[in-house]
Formats: C-alpha cells, sequence, structure tokens
C-alpha cells in the first residue's frame, strides 16, 4: 500500500478522487493500492522551553540553547499549562498505522518550504523508515494531479530545501523564545513583550516610518507658473524650486503678463515601457491591499481558496516568472479567458491568440520552486466577490504581461523667460500595448512623494527651438515639502521584500527576494502576528504602532534584534542552503552565537530600566487567586498576575458587566470571592439589578 500525506483533509479527499480511492475512513481514504491520510497543519511542533526543564522565566536559565531540538505533537494552552491536542494526537496515531503498513510515502503537503517541513516533521517524529517519494505540482487541477503522480520525484531531492525549513523554525525558536524572555524580564514582568527574528524588524520599519511621519516639520517652497496658448493648446511651465520666499518674489518681478519668452530648446524622446511582469504572492497581495483594501493574510487565504478551487495556480510563489514550457500553454489559457473571463479582459485575451506574445516574464532560470500565478484551465463557476476580485486581478495581470510595448513621445519644452528657465513636458502615447488593459489614469504609489509634477501637461503643441510665446498667466505658486507617507499593507510588503531598500523596478526588486523580509509565504502572518500582540493597528489603510508596539520599539530600536538588513541577510543564507551553498551546522552556529549575544543585550536593559523611576501598577496588594505567590498588577483595562513569567496566566478584565472595578472592590473581589452590591448591574439574562460581583471557579457573575 501507498500512503499519501496531504496537508489538510480537502486535498487529500482531492488527491483521492482523481486517483480512484473511495473507500472513506477515519482519519484517511482508501482504495486502488492507496491510503490517502493528511495533518492539520502543524500535527508536530518543536518542543518547547519545559521539555528541556525550563519551567520558568528567570535570568539564570537564559540564554536558552538546546544542544539537540526535539519534537513533540502539537500542544494547545489551557489554563496557564501546555496541553496535548487530542485531535492531533489521534490523527498522529493514524497516520502512524498507516505507516507500519505501507510501502511507499507519497508526501503530498503544499510543494513549498513550510509543506516540507510539516511532512518531515511528522515522518522524523513517528520514527518512520520508509522511503517517500515527492508530489510536486504548481495547481490542483485534475490533469495536474495526475501529471504529478505519473512523474513522482525522489524524496531526497528536498532535502536541501527540508534543512532550509528546520533551520528557519530553530531559528525562530531560539530568537524568539530567549529575546522574548529577556526583554519581558528586563523590563520588570510588566506583561509579555514578544520579539522575533522576522517579528521585530517589521515592527521597526512600522514605527520608524509612522515616528518620522509624525515629527516632520514641512518646508515651504516656490515656483513660478507661466501659461501660454499655440494652436488653441493651453499650457504651463514651470520654474525649478525656489526654496526662499524672497528670492521668489526678486525673481517673478522679472516677469510680466503679456510679454514674450523664447523657446530655448525642445527635446523628443521615444519611451517604451514594458508590461508589468506576472504576479507573485507578495506584489498580489500588495496591488489587492492598494485596489480593495485587502490585508496581506486576507489576500492570501482568498488565493488558497482559488487554488483548492483548482481556477489559480499555487499561489504561496515568490517568483514572477514563467518558464518556457508553461509559455507553451499560455495561448491555450487565453482561449480559455477569451470565453469565461470578464467582458474587458476576455476582449484582450481573445486578440492576443495567434499574436507575438511578449516574452519579458517568461525566464527558466528565474523560475523558483512555482512559477508566477496563472489561472488555470478549470471555468471559474460561482465565486463570492471578494474571489472574483483576486481572480480577475490574477485574469488581467496575464493579458497584460504578454501583451506589446507601451510607446510614448515624451516632449521636453525649456523656456527662457526674461532670464528665468521654464520648464514644459507633454507625454503622447503611439502605442498603448498593454496599457489598454490598464487604468489609463494610475494611482499614485502610496509610497512615494509626488511634490514635482508641475509642469505636467496633458497635450503640448508642436513648438520649435527660438520661436517666441506670449506670457498669458504668471503665478506664484507655494509648495511644501511632504513626509514619507506612513505604512500601509502595500508598501510594508514591498519594503520587506526589499530589506527596507527602495527599489521601484520590478526586475530589481525580484532579484533581491532572497534577501527580503521573511517570504512570500511568511510576510502575511507577521503582520498578522504584530496585531495579535497588539502591537499596531489599522487606521483605514494605514498601519498605526500601539502605545505598547512604541515601547517595545524604544526598547529595541538600537539593537541588533531591529537591523532590517541582518534579518535580510539571514534569509539569503537559508536561501544559500536550499541550493547546498550553506551547512545547516554553519548557520545553526552562526544563529546560537547570535542568540547568546542579543539576550545578553537585552538583559543589559535591566539596567536602564531600573535608573528609571518606574511606578508600580498595584497600589496595594491583592494576592493572586490562581497560583496564590503573586500579587495583582492593575492596568488601565486589565488587572493581572505579576508572576506572568514565572508560569501564571492569570488575567481579568477591570470592566465587569459594565462595572469598572477600582482597587478595593477588586481586592474584595479576588480575596473574599464577592464585592459590594452595586446598582445597575446587567445580569446574564440582561436584566438590571442591584447585586454584587461573584467570583467562583475563575468566573465572574452575578451574585
Amino acid at each position: 500500500m501507498k500512503v499519501v500525506i496531504a496537508e489538510k483533509p480537502s486535498v487529500a479527499r482531492d488527491l483521492a478522487r482523481v486517483m480512484g480511492a473511495k473507500e472513506v475512513k477515519d482519519g484517511y481514504i482508501a482504495g486502488n493500492g492507496y491510503a490517502f491520510t493528511y495533518a492539520f497543519g502543524h500535527l508536530v511542533q518543536l518542543c518547547t522551553p519545559q521539555a528541556y526543564g525550563y519551567n520558568s522565566w528567570t535570568i539564570s536559565n537564559l540564554p536558552i540553547i538546546p544542544a539537540n531540538f526535539k519534537l513533540e505533537s502539537k500542544k494547545v494552552k489551557r489554563d496557564g499549562k501546555q496541553m496535548d491536542d487530542t485531535g492531533a494526537v489521534k490523527q498522529l496515531n493514524t497516520i502512524k498505522s498507516l505507516l507500519e503498513q505501507a510501502e511507499e510515502i507519497i508526501v503530498a503537503t503544499d510543494a513549498g518550504r513550510e509543506g516540507e517541513l510539516i511532512f518531515r516533521n511528522i515522518y522524523y517524529f513517528l520514527g518512520s523508515k520508509v522511503p517517500f517519494k515527492r508530489l510536486w505540482i504548481s495547481s490542483q487541477t485534475d490533469k495536474a494531479i495526475k501529471e504529478g503522480f505519473a512523474n513522482l520525484k525522489e524524496g531526497t531531492e528536498y532535502d536541501s530545501l527540508y534543512m532550509s525549513a528546520r533551520s528557519r523554525s530553530e531559528s525562530d525558536w531560539l530568537i524568539g523564545i530567549n529575546a522574548t524572555q529577556a526583554i519581558t524580564l528586563a523590563a520588570g514582568n510588566k506583561g509579555l513583550l514578544s520579539l522575533g527574528r522576522v517579528q521585530t524588524p517589521t515592527l521597526a520599519m512600522i514605527c520608524s516610518r509612522y515616528l518620522e511621519n509624525k515629527d516632520f516639520k514641512p518646508q515651504a517652497f516656490y515656483k513660478i507658473q507661466a501659461g501660454f496658448e499655440k494652436d488653441n493648446i493651453s499650457f504651463k511651465a514651470t520654474s525649478n524650486k525656489i526654496d526662499k520666499k524672497d528670492v521668489a518674489e526678486q525673481t517673478i518681478a522679472r516677469l510680466t503678463v503679456g510679454t514674450n519668452a523664447r523657446v530655448a530648446k525642445v527635446e523628443a524622446k521615444e519611451t517604451k515601457e514594458q508590461p508589468p511582469l506576472l504576479f507573485d504572492l507578495t506584489s498580489l497581495q500588495q496591488d489587492a491591499n492598494k485596489k480593495y483594501g485587502y490585508s496581506a493574510d486576507q489576500t492570501l487565504s482568498i488565493a488558497q481558496t482559488l487554488y483548492e478551487k483548482k481556477v489559480i495556480t499555487y499561489p504561496r510563489t515568490g517568483s514572477r516568472y514563467i518558464g518556457e514550457d508553461v509559455f507553451e500553454q499560455i495561448e491555450a489559457l487565453f482561449q480559455h479567458l477569451s470565453d469565461h473571463a470578464e467582458e474587458s479582459i476576455a476582449s484582450i485575451a481573445k486578440n492576443l491568440i495567434g499574436a507575438k506574445l511578449n516574452k519579458r516574464s517568461v525566464d527558466d532560470k528565474k523560475v523558483t520552486d512555482h512559477h508566477a500565478l496563472l489561472v488555470t484551465d478549470e471555468k471559474p463557476g460561482h465565486m463570492l466577490k471578494e474571489q472574483q476580485n483576486i481572480y480577475n486581478m490574477i485574469a488581467k495581470r496575464m493579458v497584460e504581461s504578454f501583451s506589446e510595448v507601451c510607446i510614448k513621445d515624451i516632449t521636453t519644452v525649456t523656456i527662457d523667460a526674461q532670464g528665468v528657465e521654464l520648464i514644459a513636458k507633454g507625454t503622447v502615447i503611439k502605442q498603448y500595448g498593454w496599457r489598454l488593459s490598464a487604468e489609463q489614469i494610475e494611482a499614485p504609489d502610496e509610497d512615494k512623494n509626488n511634490d514635482d509634477q508641475d509642469n505636467e501637461n496633458a497635450q503640448l503643441p508642436k513648438l520649435l527651438a527660438e520661436e517666441l510665446l506670449q506670457i498669458l498667466t504668471l503665478e506664484l505658486a507655494e509648495r511644501f515639502t511632504k513626509a514619507r507617507p506612513i505604512h500601509t499593507e502595500a508598501s510594508l510588503l514591498k519594503a520587506m521584500e526589499t530589506s527596507g531598500k527602495e527599489i521601484e523596478d520590478d526586475e530589481m526588486r525580484q532579484a533581491m527576494k532572497d534577501c527580503g523580509l521573511g517570504t512570500p509565504a511568511t510576510r502575511a502572518a507577521t503582520i498578522e502576528t504584530l496585531f495579535q500582540r497588539d502591537y499596531i493597528k489599522r487606521d483605514k489603510k494605514k498601519l498605526i504602532p500601539t502605545e505598547k508596539g512604541l515601547a517595545v520599539y524604544n526598547l529595541v530600536k538600537d539593537r541588533s534584534i531591529a537591523k532590517v538588513t541582518l534579518t535580510g541577510k539571514w534569509e539569503q543564507k537559508l536561501e544559500e542552503m536550499r541550493a547546498n551553498k550553506v551547512s545547516y551546522d554553519v548557520f545553526m552556529k552562526h544563529i546560537k552565537d547570535y542568540t547568546a549575544k542579543i539576550t545578553k543585550e537585552l538583559l543589559t536593559l535591566r539596567i536602564s530600566l531600573a535608573q528609571e523611576e518606574v511606578k508600580p501598577q498595584q497600589k496595594g496588594k491583592i494576592k493572586c487567586p490562581k497560583c496564590e505567590k503573586g500579587l495583582i498588577l492593575l492596568y488601565d483595562r486589565v488587572a493581572q498576575c505579576d508572576h506572568y513569567a514565572r508560569g501564571c496566566d492569570f488575567k481579568i478584565w477591570r470592566t465587569l458587566n459594565g462595572i469598572f472595578l477600582e482597587e478595593k472592590e477588586m481586592k474584595n473581589l479576588l480575596e473574599k470571592g464577592k464585592t459590594s452590591e452595586f446598582k445597575g448591574v446587567k445580569n446574564s439574562e440582561g436584566a438590571i439589578v442591584n447585586a454584587p460581583l461573584v467570583f467562583e471557579n475563575f468566573k465572574v457573575n452575578v451574585g
């Protein structure tokens, strides 16, 4: 029997259907010589510090660096303790039983680094020795699945991918566990402060941009604008920036409406604007955030659903290119789009059938694990609005990417007005090319400073050098410098992709992807983690740091853990490991040395924090009802045990049933089990009554 291990039940069901297995069992589907079983994502994880004997958070334990990492079944947290996830244990037992009967394993987890890690962790945790092969496909269509099973890869071909995934997982554990405990202890246990290898430099980018924007002081500058007309075409010409108002006023005083100005120079330049590259996950997330306001996580979730519906290719791709083999199928996909896409996309797709296609996005050498995002030849069928939007974005980008270049004539006219140089620019599109499918007026990039568009004209008349033009209007325009905008998810993803370097060129950014922050598959999760930690919040599209986020940033901004370039270099090394250019041992030695260094750095914060007069949050002594050793800290919204770092997770809201509890009543509730009687308390039925609040079995009810 061949045992196929998928990443989730829905995928296992799909594979089983295509391969003719129909007997539904508990935890797997059997038939036709196969057993199709599945994980629920990560069934196996790296052991927690407790497994190595570190049961409390103390400085003497740090840094925690296991000699060898151990694996354990997935855990969940209940009542402050790590407990086995019963569903994970049950499924692992099912997989173990199947592997004991298997002659061969077929790995069908997602074809990428994370999917490889999910399988290998299960395989090594269960101690299996059964040989395995790899199903490596880029779409979930029946055709792709059948071809994949007919061309299984040797499992050992993906050993370097696994070592890269393992190194990423272990380095995240080492830095996350040690840095989080170190900064929490250094800050005096005033609640959990979480740090991470990718999380912290990402937070640093958000906070530094926010503070830069907030502290920015606009500087006034001035431009002289003159209006002209020829052949019934009005246009304007503008001076260069003048910093001082008195100089600007003296300059414009030299000019008068009605006088002539001389055309000094006319330069016409033809430019070819190449179509955009196909989408990878990150660029899709950026554009979906700009166009629809979707979060990175939301876009990934929608794309994953479309993949499982078989209508798009593998979404977690980091490549914006396809190979020659896939290019051969593009015309057939255009035929499919001409029949099934929305009208505007279908008409362009129809025109591309039989035409000479632009091959900018075709490069075998630049395809990584998976090629760029494409639609498949499956009929889309009914989709939710959000799914339709993402599908259309991918389809639209396909027809754009293979269309002709856009050819423009850009004319720059230099005018001499009494010794004052004025510039006028105009653009004429000679061949729309791929822009027939694009919005004719593009929305400005949210991360760009668009101060300098005063000399742009929709149209210019034909002008010749030395001809004279009459000044018809004259204006001294006051402008102000602008701060770089606060990050949105789109601009943050772009910055993560290039480790904060401002690179506009698509191909240059693609070349930088190996040393960005995180990977296309993990960036959304990193941003979501910052929300979960209460480090950032959304204000429409803007990402705003919270007070907690800024406090953490101010603590670590000068420490190496917040440095974007360092994390980018690690990502590069992980990619090199995948290509067998860097060994696991060399990389992990570097990470362990760094862990010891950053832990020591963060613990020195105790000195600087101790020098400040930090007022205790509690005003009196309230004994923790859970661990009975800690004292309750009173914050604005919650009350929490000060033994958090030692394993007690007791926390309670200060506003309960509509009543805010002052210190005295919180003491009554937690130590005596009952407050004084309150007027106007809402009970469980929603009625307003006069009653005390009662604390029983760690729950609060109306007495």
